[in-house]
């Protein structure tokens, strides 16, 4: 098949973390590139006038039921699902006998993770044969899933700045759940001793471990020089600001607000585990700490620091890996060529 498709993209969800980011992102991309583009799902507040704006319709997807009506209620060539249970939707939605044409249903696994199920009942197996093709976002999560995959790397907008970063902040963007491990970042900023050279640590996010964080800070004496931004929309802004960003978690799927960083040419530390390996093996040796490893991550804050070259050649690195395997365009080509092979393989 060739020329423009029809695309919808289906998430069962309210929220905007980083799978509606990536939803929101490829669904405007695919429609710039000139392909007809939907999306069911996600906070409606954050996603519907960026969406519409760019010409791409919204439609909620809260529940399975919402998000089963959403998909019928359309003809596409693509269902694009996130996450389980938009699989499980476009199961139920296109598994009517006599509905024709059929769109082909491509599944992006966003974690590095198989599908769970409930009970002796897997996912993987009631979706078997009801799922086209699957696209892994790195290799971390190819490997876990348990499926084939084809892996395409999440890509975003590059951004041209020319700024010289002094600014003595480390920030950290991320949900407050026990998972992303924030309270180590905590740990390593203090134990690195940066808040007595007027460093501070910025903590962008919202969760339940917000208060356990803040009770964190002032035990390790450090309260002073860590802030807890709550949830930001202006992540962009703190980013032309940061002097650096921390990421403390070992199970990213990839690491959105790593690679936002790298777009800005922020020098990056972050855990050296799944799909951070995508985003920073090979650069400098002190982006990448040992997982869970507070002691080891405050060595390398205290290293980068002090070295105002080294954060500068990071910077550097970081912004031209993104620009070179992590753009907007190498994530449109790379989905489209998934798209036609599995509706090639639905006409055979």
């Amino acid at each position: 098949m060739t020329g423009s498709l029809r695309i919808i993209h289906a998430v069962c969800s309210d929220r905007f973390a980083g799978v509606e980011r990536f939803v929101l992102r490829l669904a405007i991309a695919q429609a710039d590139a000139g392909h007809d583009v939907r999306v069911a799902g996600g906070d409606p507040a954050l996603m519907a006038p960026a969406l519409e704006a760019a010409g791409v319709p919204f439609t909620r997807g809260t529940g399975v039921g919402q998000l089963v009506r959403a998909l019928r209620s359309v003809e596409v060539d693509v269902a694009n699902t996130h996450m389980t249970a938009a699989d499980g939707a476009a199961a139920i939605a296109f598994g009517i006998p006599g509905r024709h044409p059929r769109p082909a249903v491509v599944s992006t696994r966003h974690f590095a993770s198989a599908r769970g199920g409930v009970g002796p009942l897997r996912w993987d197996r009631v979706l078997a044969g009801r799922i086209d093709a699957e696209i892994a976002i790195s290799r971390a999560v190819a490997a876990s899933t348990g499926v084939p995959s084809t892996i395409v790397h999440t890509g975003v907008p590059n951004v041209t700045s020319d700024r010289v970063r002094h600014s003595r902040t480390i920030l950290m963007a991320q949900r407050l759940q026990p998972e992303k491990q924030t309270a180590l970042g905590v740990r390593a900023f203090a134990a690195s001793g940066l808040a007595d050279s007027g460093w501070r640590l910025l903590i962008a996010g919202d969760g339940p471990d917000g208060p356990l964080l803040d009770r964190l800070a002032r035990d390790l004496g450090v309260a002073d020089a860590v802030t807890l931004l709550g949830f930001r929309e202006d992540v962009p802004a703190l980013l032309d600001e940061a002097g650096m960003l921390l990421a403390t978690c070992p199970k990213e799927g990839l690491g959105i607000s790593v690679l936002e960083a790298m777009s800005h040419g922020v020098p990056v530390i972050a855990a050296g585990a799944a799909g951070h390996l995508d985003l920073l093996e090979d650069l400098d040796p002190r982006a990448l700490f040992p997982p869970e490893n507070a002691s080891a991550a405050a060595s390398a804050l205290r290293s980068l620091a002090a070295d105002a070259d080294g954060r500068s050649e990071l910077g550097t690195a970081v912004r031209l890996r993104q620009r070179q395997r992590f753009s907007l365009p190498e994530q449109v080509a790379g989905t489209d060529a998934v798209y036609r092979a599995a509706l090639g393989r639905r006409v055979r």
